[in-house]
């Protein structure tokens, strides 16, 4: 059995940053979602708003990483004004440098060498305010060579000792082979990685049987972009079938894409990446749908083949 990311919770969504922490980003309708100010002060309140509704409703598992802008930061001084207890994770190997634009021609940068690990790790521990549970390889890739590099998993080696969950998150159309590597991993003797975040949606299920082997093997499981960046909700194209179920079932397009998610045996955690008290309330709405088996199988019809999919998202344009 997967050991818990969190004290035992009714509620298995979670809340990723991505969203928050930053002014620009890839969502569908990011722009409107964050309003027109979008300096510091203004996101941080936005945050906080949706951090409190998160919280009410029973999220006990937060999301972020060094290249969410302000995101730990938001994230570590919401928990120390509330004085919440919860399980926290962050990522480390993209550097955020958008410098708060929008239209910035970069916005993060990525670098898995050992050097931006050990620069990053105090980083998050001062954001934070402390120590993340779930500490992760931020879409890491067999084409980094992060998964060999010796001096990496030792450091994570050590921290898994002090108590931090290591992992990886994963992207891209060779998710599969990424972790079906990671699985593989061993520092004298013994793998320090035990999670794994990855995009598993209606659209791109390609890392499926990987990740029923992770959890098999007794990895936590998180998902991320159940909603494909937006795509999987009122603001994309909705396919004929998705909007069959949704009519049948008097659901959002985004509930019925996570509730699909949700009902995959191997996820532990499923990110809402909501921007707004709104969207977060429509994601929660998943909790309750209850897909049929036919219904299931009637929405395996949307799959892309992964490369399509992943160079749909890099054409996603950041607002």
């Amino acid at each position: 059995m997967t050991p818990p990311l969190f004290p035992p919770a009714d509620v298995r969504l979670g809340l990723g940053l991505a969203a928050l922490g930053r002014p620009g980003y890839l969502n569908l309708g990011h722009g409107v979602d964050v309003g027109a100010v979008k300096d510091v002060d203004a996101m941080r309140a936005q945050a906080q708003g949706v951090l409190d509704a998160a919280w009410e409703a029973g999220v006990r598992y937060y999301d972020a990483a060094r290249s969410y802008g302000e995101a730990e930061a938001f994230l570590g001084g919401w928990l120390r004004e509330r004085g919440h207890r919860t399980a926290v994770g962050s990522k480390w190997g993209y550097t955020y440098t958008a410098g708060w634009r929008v239209d910035a021609e970069r916005h993060e940068v990525k670098d898995h060498t050992a050097a931006t690990l050990e620069r990053q790790w105090p980083e998050t521990l001062e954001a934070l305010g402390q120590q993340p549970d779930v500490y992760l390889i931020h879409s890491a890739t067999l084409e980094t060579g992060v998964l060999e590099d010796e001096r990496v998993l030792a450091r994570l080696a050590e921290l898994s000792q002090g108590g931090v969950r290591v992992g990886l998150s994963t992207s891209g159309p060779t998710q599969a082979e990424t972790l079906r590597r990671a699985l593989a991993v061993r520092v004298d003797g013994v793998n320090p990685l035990s999670v794994v975040q990855a995009t598993w949606n209606l659209l791109e299920p390609s890392a499926e049987e990987m990740l029923a082997e992770a959890h098999a093997a007794g990895w936590a499981v998180v998902v991320k972009e159940g909603v494909a960046n937006g795509r999987l909700t009122s603001r994309g194209t909705i396919p004929p079938a998705l909007a069959e179920v949704c009519a049948d079932l008097s659901a959002t397009p985004d509930a019925v894409a996570l509730a699909a998610v949700l009902a995959q045996p191997w996820a532990d955690v499923v990110l809402s990446g909501a921007t707004t008290g709104e969207q977060l309330e429509s994601n929660l709405a998943a909790l309750t749908v209850n897909l049929t088996p036919a219904q299931l199988d009637a929405l395996r019809g949307l799959t892309q083949p992964a490369v399509d999919y992943w160079r749909e998202r890099s054409a996603l344009t950041w607002t």
